[in-house]
């Protein structure tokens, strides 16, 4: 094969563009690792979103528009989260689980929660989440023959939904029992155990100070004789988390009021602003 020669007065009016061509690369290379390293010790994102074009067709924008959280949202957050709710959508996989045809309005809704609960990230698709599985009825698990309203299997990627109690999760908006959104919790909860994203690793930080935060006598103590978060929030850590962020969603000012430290750490690990959330200004 032919080679093609550069004569060598080109070669050296080259040169100093290949240099400087190198140099801005180890350039960036050395800026990313020095945002990557503060945003994780300092808890921010330098960016959180660059473009946001995707727009749902007009049955599916009706459907977001009864959305309770995508109401309360400023106009230039609502074009964010019309955009991330279409990429979502795009991205997974609905299934019904006996054949029938999924709805266009049980796709937006359910992705419309699982945006909800990633406003705050950068990284919201979920990757370690490929199929999602809808049941007319709650359903028994295959891993212990026990009947479940959501169950999320990380080895198959695949998150299964009981429909009506979806439905009825995001219906009554202050009983702290949301389904979809205390199935997601789990996903995002075992993706920052397995990635390595900044929002995972923020996820993860948060998720350890709050187990280091049951530690502190007095914290223990009022969450002990308080009963504010139902029982089941005590099961094990998945289950605390995903308790916990139910209440930060649906009943945040008395969240932030009875445990402020555990509301900061579940603020902080979503990144989530305050006035996103009903009746915190």
């Amino acid at each position: 094969m032919p080679k093609i020669l550069i004569p060598s007065d080109t070669q050296q009016w080259l040169a100093p563009y290949g240099y400087a061509l190198v140099g801005l690369i180890l350039l960036a290379a050395i800026i990313h690792l020095i945002l990557r390293y503060l945003q994780n010790r300092n808890d921010f994102l330098w960016y959180r979103q660059v473009a946001n074009w995707r727009r749902l067709s007009l049955s599916r924008k009706r459907t977001l528009q009864e959305f309770s959280f995508y109401k309360k949202l400023s106009p230039k957050y609502q074009k964010q989260f019309e955009h991330r709710v279409a990429c979502f959508i795009a991205d997974k996989i609905f299934k019904h689980r006996y054949g029938k045809p999924v709805q266009d309005h049980q796709k937006v809704t359910i992705a419309s929660i699982a945006v909800m609960l990633t406003f705050g990230r950068r990284n919201y698709m979920m990757d370690n989440l490929e199929t999602i599985l809808i049941f007319d009825t709650p359903f028994e698990s295959a891993a212990n023959q026990v009947l479940h309203k959501g169950e999320f299997n990380p080895r198959a990627k695949v998150l299964a939904l009981s429909w009506p109690d979806v439905l009825a999760g995001i219906q009554v908006e202050d009983d702290n029992f949301h389904l979809a959104l205390h199935e997601f919790t789990h996903v995002i909860h075992i993706e920052s155990e397995r990635s390595q994203h900044i929002d995972a690793l923020r996820y993860h930080k948060y998720h350890h100070l709050l187990l280091m935060a049951l530690k502190d006598r007095e914290i223990r103590n009022r969450l002990e004789h308080s009963q504010f978060f139902r029982d089941y929030a005590f099961t094990n850590q998945y289950e605390f988390m995903a308790v916990l962020t139910e209440y930060f969603f649906e009943s945040p000012v008395a969240f932030q009021s009875e445990f402020p430290l555990l509301f900061q750490y579940i603020q902080t690990a979503l990144l989530y602003k305050t006035d996103w959330l009903t009746g915190l200004e």
